[in-house]
């Protein structure tokens, strides 16, 4: 009863990671992109950063609010002698508005309004850094599939040699020590599969986080992905590089935004104006009286124009120096990307040599040895030893394909692509 019971459990299980697998989403890169351009939380972070500045924009026109008051004006201390009525003073009551200099007030708004371009282009400098991580864990999900299916080749040459020597060991056709050979070979294989299955377990979650999605679905990458790599012209245009990366844009709308900033310190020097009206309601017998004024700012006072100049003067030096920064940095990424390249070249063609010339030489040493143990003619080590160079090779190739998808990769964060 309780064997029927274990191997129901069992089965019920199996079945369930049957199902689990099947409703697994395929999803492609393009939909990885987009999902984490859409939901990222990093992304909605400047997104709202954004909305922020323009609504405060939105509102840099405005005037200061008016002043009111009330009050007394002219009114005696108790006990004291009054000489005429008008000594009683009088209730007064005022109103005053300052208003900006309307250049200055436009030039404020132009100075806001740019501030959210730069967090436009920062958030495209995230958002290229979350594609590139990204894409590495599409990529070496791609591979640990690929991987995934030697290693299970692997293991079912592994089980069929070790099956071999046990069948062949009775009748004296091979040694106990092959078998233990074969068996501590398919143990390391195993162990293998489920170092890469983890490995796969990682990139799941890691594209789920940056794609914003439960950590309960279920989702599979398409294996049928092509890799494809085509050098760019651009990276010895320092000019077209300049409009595909956010970093450079980025400076170049904080530049902007400094030079509006200058122009806003600039227009300090124009004056404000103030207007002013009093009215006074007399406590005697006398006729009521007010008092209107107007005023303004003289800015080009000597001991007050010094701020505003020297304001404009260091932001002056602050954008020649982010001019160099921006030259420092589109010299630096063409240099980094003409080597890129090149080294891509190279390990292309170093791939190539592997799946045209060194794997198939050792795949056909190793069907030639294995037909030779089978007719008797080969012991299993020497057979081993021939798998062995084979599944070293196929893991070299694994590996220094992972190895150019990541320079791809970076690559394409360096181009923005």
């Amino acid at each position: 009863m309780k064997l029927s019971i274990k191997i129901s459990f069992l089965f019920t299980g199996f079945w369930l990671g049957v199902i689990a697998f099947a409703s697994a989403q395929v999803i492609t890169l393009d939909s990885v992109l987009h999902l984490i351009d859409k939901q990222n939380p990093m992304l909605q972070e400047y997104d709202n950063k954004v909305k922020a500045l323009n609504t405060y924009a939105q509102g840099a026109r405005s005037l200061m609010a008016p002043m009111v008051g009330a009050g007394t004006f002219m009114t005696p201390y108790a006990n004291q002698m009054l000489m005429d009525e008008r000594d009683k003073g009088a209730w007064m009551f005022s109103i005053e508005q300052e208003i900006t200099n309307p250049s200055k007030l436009n030039a404020n708004r132009k100075y806001l309004s740019s501030k959210a371009s730069v967090e436009v282009q920062n958030r495209s400098a995230q958002f290229n850094q979350l594609r590139s991580e990204a894409k590495a864990m599409y990529y070496q999900w791609l591979i640990a599939e690929e991987k995934l299916n030697i290693l299970r080749e692997n293991e079912r040459i592994m089980e069929l040699m070790l099956k071999l020597a046990r069948i062949r060991y009775p009748y004296n056709q091979g040694s106990l020590g092959n078998i233990y050979k074969a068996e501590g070979r398919l143990s390391e294989v195993q162990n293998m599969i489920q170092m890469t299955n983890g490995s796969i377990e990682e990139s799941s979650y890691r594209l789920k986080s940056l794609m914003n999605l439960p950590v309960e679905t279920q989702i599979m990458i398409d294996t049928a992905t092509q890799i494809t790599y085509q050098p760019n012209q651009v990276i010895y245009d320092t000019a077209a590089l300049s409009t595909q990366r956010s970093d450079i844009k980025q400076i170049d709308k904080t530049i902007e935004v400094m030079r509006l900033n200058q122009q806003l310190q600039r227009y300090q020097s124009r004056p404000d104006f103030k207007i002013r009206f009093d009215h006074m309601q007399p406590i005697g017998n006398m006729p009521t009286q007010f008092t209107a004024m107007a005023m303004v700012s003289i800015p080009i006072a000597p001991w007050s124009s010094k701020m505003y100049k020297s304001e404009v003067k260091g932001m002056q030096y602050d954008i020649e120096a982010m001019k160099k920064g921006r030259e420092a940095i589109l010299i630096e990424t063409r240099g980094m990307l003409a080597g890129m390249a090149s080294q891509l070249a190279r390990m292309k063609q170093q791939l190539q040599n592997y799946e045209t010339k060194i794997i198939p030489a050792l795949r056909k040493n190793y069907q030639t040895l294995m037909l030779a143990y089978e007719e008797n003619r080969e012991q299993l080590p020497i057979v081993i030893d021939g798998w062995e160079a084979l599944n070293m090779a196929q893991m070299e190739f694994i590996e220094k394909n992972q190895e150019y998808f990541n320079m791809i990769v970076t690559y394409e964060k360096e181009l923005e692509k």
